[in-house]
């Protein structure tokens, strides 16, 4: 290659030791051999040898990147036939050989102050490979081949590694080179060494080629910024402040990787526009314009062999593709405007389409023939910022109509604001950022872009009021002495109403808010002012005791809606305990003088108390779920004596009335008190009598039928008729058992204590 100094040294050196001119073609052929280019450009290639072939007429001479050894040992031909004692020998000569030449090092000695001479570091591998060899008789080498352990086997691998397992090798990488540099049990590693390693992973990511797949090439970009990214955070924060061994230089950023991102991003817009191409283009318009010929001229070149002996060719492979895609860019054209007749008026259509073939209407004959529908796009694009900026005045109340801003689901208002206007603001950025690539030609760019840039300085503006005016109104509010935000430590937890008869809780629902806020609003990179955030974060250290303080005064203030009326005073005992416990936190304490407070600033005296409370709130709503069930027993016992005829099954009236009252004297023997089950019992008592009532007039209107048979003998004695027995006997029976029936109300017991 005409101009590459390496070529002209490497086949000068060939020919001169074959004893063949330069100018013959078995040297001139040599100039694009791959083996060359290999060679040359690519870091897994550290061989290239020459053979003389003569079996020709013509002489020639052949170039390859693999000789010997590695040869007969990674062919499986040869390996198989090859003594296992002959290969172990071979494997050691190799390792041998590159131990000697790292040894040539003078920074081998194990001192290493200035990592100079590191050309037999080609690799990560050999870095690593170097400590080891020194680590035999050097702790610090041993300590640091401990160190790089973490990557040393997976660099060994990386021509077969995943793209998605390399990013996470560049995590794993930043991690290790951290330690290793913060090691200082011994000699500290060499700042130019450490430079020169990050420069060597760079090159082993991205030797091997990855394909032309777009998401291959997406990952390939975003390693290489990723790795961009960790030699600067490294080398500018990290390691520029670590006082024990800072980074002397300046920030490192490895150029050559900038460099090869820059190309891959070419890589992935040809590939971009050759599939949109295809896609606008039927079969037979591709056969005509021979769209599968377009990446002829990078045939035979190798785009991820980045450095600046091979950017001529690139270039060179760039403008041929330009002048081979000419004609089928001026049928693209005109696809393209067809298309987008139709969308007219409809600026944010518009101006998606044109970000979905941005790529193609970058293309400078596109473009061209395009002027028409990127000054509609310019146009209409002019008018939706005018209407995005009267909206937007209308909801902030800066003019009258507006709908107010849309409000966002469980967000507080001031963020709900932000993260509106941050919306708009996205859409200016982005409007403009697109408007820059496919129209910043058009006389009237400017305009547009002055009025787009002036729209969203007006929303940055007020989305820095808006935060300064709530800053202002929280730093009020805490200094408020009627109803102060933030939360005094020193007072106390809760306070009981006297008059509601509602307990309090002294961490408000607005300081809840005010959590969200100064968490949400600080994610978004506002800097809340130190009084504020302070409050939050006295609010934070307490919100869970808040939270728990706050389920324990809902049940207090809500515990009689849950309770049945009748069954209230049952639970007296255990509510007064809990009251009291309310009143007095400390009323356990036998000292005296000692304060019956419990404040927020003691923190154990602050968890004993609670879990207090929640013990006696615990067992209130035990005691409630028990008594509760209780009564649904009762319940279903009572209906089933409605249904039960009190004429003819009397027992079984008895034995339901039974079971009720065993019930209730087990409830007396678990600790609850008689005295207070009288209004309990009072209603069942009501209940039961209901269901005798009903069950009465049933018996009343049913009794002829229903009283046991009476068995009269009609005879002839004495010369006349009579009844036997008698009919005074009959009729005293009858009244007997008419009387036995009428009389039960007279002798009903209910269930109270005294009718047992």
């Amino acid at each position: 290659m005409p101009g590459d100094s390496r070529k002209d040294y490497i086949l000068a050196t060939t020919a001169n030791h074959f004893g063949v001119p330069v100018s013959e073609g078995a040297i001139t052929s040599l100039i694009d051999s791959p083996a060359l280019n290999s060679f040359l450009d690519d870091g897994n290639a550290p061989i290239l040898a020459g053979k003389f072939d003569t079996k020709g007429q013509r002489k020639k001479i052949i170039f390859a990147n693999k000789i010997y050894a590695p040869l007969l040992l990674e062919d499986g031909k040869w390996s198989r036939n090859l003594d296992p004692k002959l290969q172990s020998l071979i494997s050691e000569l190799e390792a041998g050989l590159g131990s000697a030449i790292r040894k040539q090092d003078p920074s081998f000695k194990g001192r290493d102050k200035d990592g100079d001479n590191l050309g037999s570091i080609l690799s990560p591998v050999d870095e690593f490979q170097y400590w080891d060899d020194l680590s035999k008789r050097d702790d610090r080498a041993a300590t640091f081949v401990d160190l790089f352990k973490p990557i040393s086997k997976d660099f060994g691998g990386l021509d077969a590694m995943a793209l998605h397992d390399a990013m996470e090798l560049v995590e794993i990488t930043q991690d290790t080179l951290d330690d290793v540099w913060k090691c200082l049990d011994y000699d500290p590693y060499p700042e130019p060494r450490m430079k020169h390693l990050m420069d060597i992973i760079e090159e082993d990511l991205w030797t091997g080629h990855y394909g032309s797949v777009k998401e291959s090439l997406r990952s390939a970009v975003a390693i290489c910024e990723r790795w961009v990214g960790v030699c600067e955070t490294l080398t500018a924060q990290f390691w520029k402040n670590f006082r024990a061994h800072p980074w002397k230089g300046d920030r490192y950023i490895p150029d050559n990787l900038k460099k090869l991102a820059t190309r891959l991003e070419e890589i992935l817009t040809l590939r971009i526009v050759h599939e949109q191409q295809i896609g606008l283009l039927n079969s037979q318009e591709q056969k005509e314009l021979r769209t599968n010929e377009a990446f002829t001229p990078f045939m035979g070149l190798n785009p991820l062999q980045y450095n600046p002996y091979t950017q001529p060719l690139w270039a060179a492979a760039v403008a041929q593709y330009d002048r081979i895609m000419s004609p089928v860019e001026q049928k693209i054209a005109g696809k393209l405007r067809s298309q987008f007749k139709g969308l007219d008026g409809y600026p944010q259509q518009m101006l998606r389409e044109f970000q979905r073939y941005k790529e193609l209407i970058k293309r400078p004959s596109i473009s061209k023939e395009m002027v028409s529908e990127r000054e509609t796009l310019l146009g209409q694009l002019s008018v939706n910022i005018r209407e995005v900026e009267d909206d937007f005045q209308k909801r902030t109340g800066q003019r009258p109509g507006g709908k107010g801003i849309p409000k966002g689901k469980n967000l507080p208002e001031i963020v709900n604001h932000i993260v509106f206007v941050r919306q708009l603001e996205a859409r200016a950025e982005e409007t403009i950022k697109t408007a820059e690539t496919l129209l910043g030609d058009l006389a009237g760019f400017n305009k547009f872009r002055k009025e787009a840039l002036e729209l969203l300085e007006e929303l940055r503006s007020w989305r820095r009021e808006s935060f300064d005016d709530w800053a202002r109104d929280m730093n009020e509010r805490i200094d408020d002495p009627k109803e102060p935000l933030s939360l005094e430590t020193n007072g106390r937890l809760m306070e009981l109403n006297h008059k509601t008869g509602k307990l309090h809780v002294n961490y408000g629902d607005r300081l809840v808010t005010l959590l969200r806020e100064v968490r949400q609003l600080g994610s978004m990179g506002f800097a809340v002012p130190a009084k504020i955030q302070h409050v939050a974060n006295t609010a934070q250290k307490f919100y869970r005791h808040g939270v728990v303080l706050k389920q324990v005064a809902h049940f207090y203030n809500t515990i009689d809606q849950q309770m049945i009326a009748s069954q209230q005073a049952m639970m007296l005992d255990s509510a007064l305990s809990f009251e009291r416990l309310v009143k007095n936190p400390k009323s356990g304490s036998k000292s005296k003088g000692e304060n019956v407070e419990i404040t927020w600033d003691n923190p154990e005296e602050l968890d004993n108390y609670i879990n207090k409370l929640q013990k006696a709130a615990e067992r209130l709503t035990t005691e409630n779920r028990r008594l509760r069930k209780s009564h649904n027993v009762v319940c279903e016992k009572v209906e089933q004596l409605i249904s039960v005829d009190l004429l003819r099954q009397q027992q079984k009236w008895k034995d339901g009335l039974m079971d009720i009252r065993h019930l209730m004297a087990n409830i007396v023997s678990q600790g609850f008190s008689i005295e207070n089950m009288k209004p309990w019992r009072a209603h069942w008592d009501r209940q039961l009598y209901k269901a005798l009532e009903h069950q009465y007039q049933m018996g009343i209107e049913a009794l002829n039928e229903n009283l046991p048979e009476i068995k009269v003998e009609l005879t002839y004695r004495q010369q006349q008729l009579q009844f036997r027995p008698p009919f005074e006997e009959v009729k005293a029976k009858y009244f007997r058992e008419m009387k036995r029936f009428i009389s039960i109300p007279n002798h009903f017991k209910g269930v109270g204590e005294d009718t047992t």
